[in-house]
C-alpha cells in the first residue's frame, strides 16, 4: 500500500487545516501516518483511521542541542515509516523534514508554505533566519519536490532568497479551504449590539495590541453599542504569544470578552457581525476564509495573505499594518451602517464560493500526491 506521512507541529492544527485531505487520501487507497505533538486531541485523528505518532519539538526554539534532537527524531521517524510521500505542513517540519527526506531519499516531498512566520516578518534579518534559509536551500535542491504556496508574496520572497530550486514544482492554493456546507451563510444576531470577533491564537503579530488600541479609541463612544469578542488561546509557548495576563487586563466582560478556545467555531462566527484580523503577515488566514463562508463583513490589514481575503469596499475594508486609528475608523464605518454589514457579509459568502471551496483544495492535494508517486 502506498504510504503518506503528514507532519505538523500540533494535533489541533492538523485537525483544523489538513484532516479532510487525509480522510480523502485513505478513501483513495493511501496508508496515512500523522506525526504531530499530542496536545490532547490525537484520538480524534486516530478515530479517522489514521496512524498517529506523537512527536514533540519546539516550534520556535533556537537551542542548538534541542534542534539537533529534533533532527534526530525526524530521521528516526522517516526511517521507520519509509513513506512514499511526505507532506510537511508547518514551517519547522518543512525545514527539517526536507533535509531528512533528501538524505534518506524519500521519493516525494510536499512542502506547504502557509506563511513564513515570525522570523520572516518585516525588518528581521537574524542569524536564525540565515540558518533556516541554508537548511531550506539544501533540502529543496532535489527532484520530485512540490511547494504549495498560499500567496504570491511568499513565493516571490523564497525565489529572491534562492530557496526554490529550478527542479521544484510550484502549486498555488488559496489557503486550507472551507467546508461550505458546515460553514454556511448564517443570519446575523440582533443588531442592538454590534459584535466584533477576533478569532485567532493570541499572538502579537496577529495585531492584538493594535486591536486593543482601536477598542480604546472606540470605547467611550460605543461602550454600550459594541462588544469585542476575543476567541482563541493565549499561546504562551510561542515567542510571539500574548500573555493571558494582558488579555485578562483588557477584557471587562462587557465591552471586551475573552472567551478562549472554542471547539465549535461555527457558532462563534454566527454570533458576530464583523470579523477583524489586524495581522502583520499571514499565509492565507483560515479565520477570514471561514468568516467569508459564514457571511460576515471583514476588517483586516493590507498585509500579505490578509489582503487576498478582502475586496476593498465589497466584503470589507483593509487598513495599514500597525495602524490602530485606521483600524478604529474602519470598524466605526461598519458599526454605524448595519445595511453595509449585511451587504458585505453576503459578498463574503459569494467570494468563498468562488475562491475558497475546500473540495478544490482536497482535489489538488491528491493529484499532487499521485504525481509524486509516478516521479
Amino acid at each position: 500500500m502506498k504510504k503518506l506521512l503528514m507532519v505538523s507541529n500540533v494535533d489541533w492544527f492538523f485537525i483544523s487545516h489538513r484532516l479532510c485531505i487525509a480522510q480523502e487520501a485513505i478513501k483513495q487507497g493511501w496508508e496515512v501516518y500523522v506525526a504531530a505533538e499530542d496536545t490532547g486531541r490525537a484520538k480524534e485523528i486516530s478515530d479517522e483511521g489514521l496512524t498517529f505518532i506523537d512527536i514533540k519539538f519546539s516550534r520556535s526554539g533556537i537551542n542548538p542541542f534541542e534542534e539537533l534532537l529534533t533532527l534526530y527524531k525526524f530521521r528516526k521517524l522517516y526511517k521507520e515509516i519509509n513513506p512514499d510521500v511526505v507532506h510537511h505542513i508547518t514551517l519547522k517540519p518543512v525545514i527539517y523534514g526536507s533535509l531528512v527526506a533528501k538524505v534518506l531519499k524519500i521519493k516525494g516531498v510536499v512542502n506547504a508554505i502557509s506563511g513564513l512566520g515570525y522570523n520572516f516578518t518585516e525588518g528581521r534579518d537574524s542569524f536564525v533566519q540565515k540558518v533556516m534559509l541554508s537548511i531550506m536551500k539544501y533540502g529543496f535542491n532535489r527532484n520530485n519536490l512540490v511547494i504549495i504556496f498560499q500567496n504570491e508574496n511568499d513565493q516571490k520572497e523564497l525565489t529572491e532568497l534562492r530557496v526554490i530550486h529550478p527542479n521544484n514544482s510550484i502549486v498555488r492554493i488559496k489557503g486550507s479551504g472551507v467546508d461550505l456546507e458546515k460553514f454556511y451563510e448564517s443570519p446575523f444576531p440582533s443588531f442592538e449590539r454590534i459584535k466584533i470577533l477576533l478569532p485567532i491564537r493570541m499572538l502579537w503579530d496577529k495585531g492584538v495590541k493594535e486591536l486593543r488600541n482601536a477598542s480604546d479609541i472606540l470605547k467611550e463612544k460605543y461602550y454600550d453599542k459594541v462588544q469585542f469578542i476575543l476567541s482563541g488561546l493565549a499561546d504562551e509557548d510561542n515567542k510571539a504569544g500574548v500573555p493571558a495576563s494582558y488579555l485578562n487586563d483588557w477584557q471587562d466582560g462587557n465591552f471586551v470578552k475573552w472567551i478562549g478556545y472554542q471547539k465549535n467555531m461555527v457558532e462563534v462566527y454566527q454570533d458576530s457581525h464583523i470579523v477583524v484580523l489586524p495581522s502583520y503577515r499571514e499565509g492565507m488566514p483560515k479565520s477570514l476564509i471561514e468568516a467569508c463562508a459564514i457571511g460576515r463583513a471583514i476588517v483586516t490589514t493590507n498585509a500579505i495573505g490578509c489582503r487576498e481575503c478582502v475586496d476593498e469596499g465589497i466584503n470589507g475594508y483593509k487598513v495599514s499594518v500597525y495602524n490602530s486609528q485606521e483600524l478604529a475608523n474602519a470598524l466605526e464605518q461598519l458599526i454605524n451602517n448595519h445595511e453595509m454589514i449585511k451587504v458585505m457579509g453576503h459578498n463574503s459568502r459569494i467570494k468563498s464560493e468562488e475562491e475558497f471551496n475546500v473540495y478544490n483544495v482536497i482535489r489538488i492535494h491528491l493529484e499532487t500526491y499521485n504525481k509524486l508517486l509516478i516521479g
